[in-house]
């Protein structure tokens, strides 16, 4: 996606260094492109505080059959499950014909009394079908002949029923009649959408009306998940009464509040050998590391700046220890599926079998038929129009209210790393309750954590990237478990 302003300051100097190949060229990193139109000077971004917009009523149409219809039979190469899944399209703004594509897999036991999770990918504009169902945390994985697909059995579907959500419109097969609605999108509207898709969708699967619901995602979602938390804090208080039972929300390197995430990342390449410690010094010397600070363009700075831009390009910055996909073409046979050594070109299969009319026809799915691809980031949002610089006081509120807000990190991730958001933590100033030790898993240590008084749990997922549950599946499963229960993640003693 392509957003508006060029910047003139160090970090849109490094946008190069934070791409990954997707299709045999380079994929757009959202997120890094947000950040360069945030930088801008005069960006049209508005980075102001977080606020819902208002409506008399929210729509909530009859939804009665559409469950049925929009449960999947079988997909074309899926092997043989014991649970159902679903997947259709929620209208939520009729006027305009906005419609949010989603993808449903109940537990795979005690569908009937586990909670219910929604997931959300970030981007912005990237899909949760793509990542969260397809590369992470849903019951499939896709094999390198980009036509069948093979069980994930550390899927989040053993601890809860888990709910993909493509949003906003014009991400993955979600759409709009109205072109504005698509070409330009922002986080005010964002998470009202996304709130009215819930209710609609609740509507339609009636039975989780009551039940305990979560909210997850990761990256961008730092913004969406806590933003969607509030706007159902908002109308249930204005409502006097419970009309989404949410119980608390888990996200994981995820953008917090801008100025501490990018001052992380720079110290991050620096302890991590990524770049020398004479460059950190001058990018903090010659450089204005504060997102929002004056503009500097010395030519000490372009520099540096180039000099880091050389340290990084070859390498993958969402996991600095992956290896890179280097052959982009689909295999004749599949090759053995992995799900302990995350295959680099899974996006190559995901992209190919999504785009494949039996596999779009099974989900439901492109029923307009879109003049453009799916895509895993979406190829046809142009502008971001409201981004703000810090949702702490949200997490703040959460706690307040009593909400559960646990917040992970894969240590190896570059783009969103550990040390910015331990960074953006300690700008809350809360009191520690569990100091910081290890948490185990089969008698290993699976990262480290921390808790603190107004139940914020920090955790970090040891060895893994960007997307924690692509590279740590069994790690990720654990954590998952764990936060639905309301239970401190096992210290030395406890190896479970």
């Amino acid at each position: 996606m392509v957003l508006k302003g060029s910047s003139i300051l160090f970090f849109s100097l490094l946008i190069s260094s934070f791409l990954s190949p997707t299709h045999g060229k380079k994929r757009t990193d959202a997120l890094g492109l947000l950040y360069k139109a945030k930088l801008t000077k005069n960006s049209a971004v508005d980075t102001s505080g977080f606020e819902v917009i208002q409506h008399d009523s929210v729509e909530v149409l009859p939804q009665e059959g559409r469950k049925e219809r929009d449960r999947i039979e079988k997909l074309p190469g899926q092997p043989n499950v014991a649970f159902y899944h679903y997947g259709g399209y929620v209208t939520v703004n009729e006027s305009t014909g906005k419609a949010f594509y989603y993808y449903f897999v109940e537990a795979e036991k005690s569908h009937h009394s586990l909670p219910l999770l929604l997931w959300l990918n970030g981007g912005p504009g990237c899909s949760s079908l793509s990542f969260g169902a397809m590369q992470e945390l849903g019951p499939f994985r896709v094999h390198s002949d980009g036509k069948t697909l093979y069980k994930n059995r550390f899927s989040w579907n053993h601890a809860a029923n888990v709910l993909f959500l493509e949003s906003p419109a014009g991400v993955g097969f979600s759409y709009s009649n109205t072109t504005s609605d698509f070409k330009k999108g922002g986080d005010k509207q964002t998470a009202s959408d996304n709130y009215v898709f819930l209710l609609n969708w609740l509507e339609r699967f009636p039975e989780y009306k009551n039940r305990n619901f979560y909210i997850s995602g990761e990256s961008y979602a730092g913004h969406y998940v806590p933003q969607l938390a509030h706007t159902i804090l908002h109308h249930n208080k204005k409502a006097n009464e419970t009309l989404v039972n949410l119980k608390g929300i888990i996200i994981g390197n995820a953008l917090i509040n801008d100025d501490t995430d990018a001052v992380g990342i720079y110290d991050y390449f620096a302890s991590h050998a990524l770049i020398s410690e004479k460059s950190l010094y001058q990018i903090k010397k010659y450089c204005n590391v504060s997102v929002y600070g004056p503009t500097l363009s010395s030519d000490e700075c372009m520099a540096v700046a180039n000099e880091v831009d050389k340290d990084l390009e070859n390498i993958d910055i969402f996991n600095i220890y992956a290896p890179l996909c280097h052959n982009t073409n689909l295999t004749q046979k599949p090759k053995k599926g992995s799900l302990l050594d995350f295959d680099p070109c899974s996006y190559i299969y995901v992209h190919a079998y999504m785009n494949i009319p039996e596999v779009q026809k099974a989900l439901h799915a492109n029923v307009t038929k879109l003049s453009y691809d799916w895509e895993s980031c979406s190829p046809v949002i142009q502008d971001w129009e409201d981004s703000p610089s810090t949702i702490l006081p949200l997490l703040q509120e959460f706690m307040e209210n009593g909400l559960r807000v646990w917040i992970f990190s894969g240590d190896i991730d570059g783009r969103m790393p550990v040390t910015s958001t331990k960074y953006s933590i300690n700008k809350m100033k809360l009191p520690v309750k569990t100091a910081w030790h290890p948490w185990m898993l089969n008698g290993e240590v699976g990262g480290y954590t921390e808790v603190y008084k107004g139940d914020l749990t920090f955790a970090t997922v040891r060895g893994a990237g960007h997307q924690v549950p692509s590279y740590q599946p069994l790690r990720a499963l654990s954590l998952i478990m764990h936060f639905l229960a309301g239970t401190p993640l096992p210290n030395t003693s406890r190896h479970d």
